[in-house]
């Protein structure tokens, strides 16, 4: 028998789980099909175990440097697999928070991988391709995510030649490890392998460090990994890759010139691909486009009542922004009022030490579209909290149109990059002018300062710098 749903999603990741609970809350019969742990890549293998290993290498860095508040710590030392554990154990304990917010939204979970067999009919399969059963749905959602790229012609043997799932339960730290791709996976395990001792470096093609990034931040973080020991290769293509006994040599060529690097692993850190195949959408004629399916501005397919969301429509390739897309989704579907997501407006952050966070418009990009611009910023080393805190390092640098006085692009390195940008996503996504943000009090001692610092900054107007 086929059991009858009003939506089922395919997928429990950010942006699948969000959309069941949402789609449960307004009253509907909601399954959910996934194939291995609830709470997908971010939450089991992404986002969220990284920010745990990320945590204890910010502690063991703060233990080599407690000199400098007056404390004294002999024989220090930490156990690597110890560290591993608890991150599984952070990830396994979200995961069962959403298992039972799905229980309490009284969503089906069904572990399995889901088939189209036609437009509102689904196969559900186990690992042997064995049938569990059939289901059907007014309007099923796509949220299959993506999985780590690799080097055309390079594979990822998941022993030597790794991808972030591998590097995240490693053992031991690596003694020596080849990461390539500067992007924020890249970027995080750099600093996390580094914290603990291991020889890194980084492999980039574009010409500089977190290549979507402000070309200001990028030449702080490069100066500041150059003071942590990690060495940059930028403007550097990767030839080839062997697999040796007991190391990896990686051939990379700069400016027609060649060099050969080896190290105990490599990391494939490149970016992501959608899920799109092995689920039948060719089958009944949902289109793709350069290996993402395609979506009108409310996630819908060309075939009425499939809708897409998150990695597997393509950049950008964001937990947050899955999560949104599913709200979205959810909202048409239930022919509720919903709105065109901004996604100039969508922040990007990178959890290394300096943090890097970001919304809006490089001022690259803003040049490039002709906008007449006026640029703040305001460092940390003029920050009352942290020079009390001792983390003095990075800045704020926010850019605005001089026509309109709107602020349109906010970049920042530094200690809790990631927690103040959340002011200017705000500010952009309201399209507030400088005066409007300004107009707000902001708290003393705080970091929040440099915000309004890098504001007036702008326009002549700071008070501190």
């Amino acid at each position: 028998m086929t059991e009858h749903y009003d939506i089922a999603i395919i997928g429990s990741g950010p942006g699948g789980y969000v959309a069941a609970i949402k789609a449960a809350q307004s009253g509907k019969k909601v399954v959910c099909i996934e194939k291995s742990e609830i709470g997908g890549i971010c939450l089991n293998w992404g986002c969220i175990p990284t920010k745990a290993l990320i945590k204890n290498s910010d502690m063991w860095r703060e233990f080599q440097s407690v000199r400098k508040y007056g404390f004294s710590i002999d024989n220090a030392s930490f156990d690597y697999e110890k560290i591993v554990n608890r991150s599984r154990t952070v990830a396994q304990r979200l995961s069962k928070g959403v298992e039972f917010l799905f229980k309490k939204n009284k969503i089906t979970n069904i572990k399995g991988f889901a088939e189209f067999k036609n437009e509102n009919t689904l196969n559900i399969f186990d690992q042997s391709h064995n049938i569990l059963q059939t289901i059907s749905a007014d309007s099923i959602i796509i949220a299959t995510g993506a999985r780590p790229k690799s080097i055309p012609g390079i594979k990822i043997d998941k022993t030597k030649i790794i991808s972030s799932k591998e590097a995240l339960v490693l053992n031991e730290v690596p003694e020596s490890i080849i990461i390539l791709g500067a992007g924020a996976i890249g970027i995080e395990f750099a600093y996390i392998f580094r914290s603990f001792g291991a020889d890194v470096t980084i492999v980039e093609m574009m010409d500089q460090i977190v290549p979507n990034e402000d070309e200001e931040i990028a030449k702080e973080l490069t100066r500041s990994f150059k003071k942590q020991k990690i060495k940059m290769l930028t403007g550097t293509k990767v030839k080839t890759i062997n697999n040796d006994d007991d190391h990896v040599s990686v051939v990379v060529g700069k400016n027609g010139e060649q060099e050969t690097i080896k190290a105990q692993y490599v990391l494939m850190a490149i970016g992501v691909q959608p899920n799109i195949e092995n689920i039948n959408l060719g089958e009944i004629g949902i289109k793709t486009e350069n290996n993402r399916i395609k979506v009108d501005e409310n996630y819908q397919t060309n075939i009425p009542g499939i809708y897409a969301i998150g990695d597997v429509i393509g950049a950008p390739c964001l937990a947050h922004v899955a999560s949104e897309e599913g709200i979205l989704a959810v909202r048409h579907i239930l022919g509720q009022e919903t709105h065109h997501l901004n996604y100039n407006a969508v922040p990007g952050c990178t959890y290394c030490q300096p943090q890097i966070a970001s919304v809006g418009f490089t001022q690259k990009q803003a040049e490039e579209k002709g906008i007449n611009i006026k640029v703040g910023h305001c460092h940390f080393r003029a920050n009352g909290k942290s020079m009390a805190t001792g983390e003095i390092d990075g800045f704020v640098k926010v850019i605005f149109n001089r026509d309109t006085k709107k602020i349109i692009g906010a970049h920042i390195i530094g200690n809790e990059a990631t927690e103040l940008i959340t002011e200017l996503t705000l500010a952009i996504s309201n399209h507030m002018t400088y005066k409007e943000i300004t107009s707000s009090i902001h708290a003393h001692p705080s970091l929040s300062e440099t915000v309004m610092e890098a504001i007036m900054n702008a326009f002549d107007e700071a008070i501190h710098l």
